[in-house]
């Protein structure tokens, strides 16, 4: 297991991460964020099943990115309210967060991840622009 220590954060090769995570799996042992060794915790025994959260990976995550800026450009109702809320900038700003990711992660995704991003970023911009022009006089 290859780590790497600086500035106050520890990182991983990909397969220490990946035995780390059967340690979890298996309610062995697994390593805190300050590398010691802990009991692994139950999920359901802190209240949270496997059912009610997905799966966090790098298509979740830029799937929730998107999934803000769609509510943001208006496309998706306040759950509680059921009303849409119209913020450009902010829509704007997590456009650019999610192509700053496919700047900064290029090389590093699987063709899959890097597909999905960059489909996700056109339609965004996509509907971004539709948005701006409803608004131009």
């Amino acid at each position: 297991m290859e780590e790497k220590k600086g500035d106050g954060f520890t990182f991983k090769d990909k397969e220490s991460d990946a035995q780390d995570e059967k340690t979890n799996q298996t309610g062995d042992r697994a390593r805190n964020s300050t590398g010691e060794q802990t009991k692994a915790t139950d999920k359901k025994s802190a209240g949270q099943s496997s059912s009610q959260l997905p799966e966090i990976n790098f298509a979740s995550f830029i799937v929730s990115l998107s999934s803000s800026a769609l509510y943001r450009l208006g496309e998706i109702p306040d759950s509680t309210t059921n009303k849409t809320q119209r913020n450009l900038t902010l829509a704007k700003q997590t456009i650019d967060i999610l192509g700053l990711l496919k700047d900064k992660t290029a090389g590093n995704l699987t063709r899959e991840e890097t597909q999905l991003l960059e489909s996700l970023l056109c339609d965004l911009r996509m509907r971004y622009v539709d948005e701006l022009k409803k608004d131009a006089p």
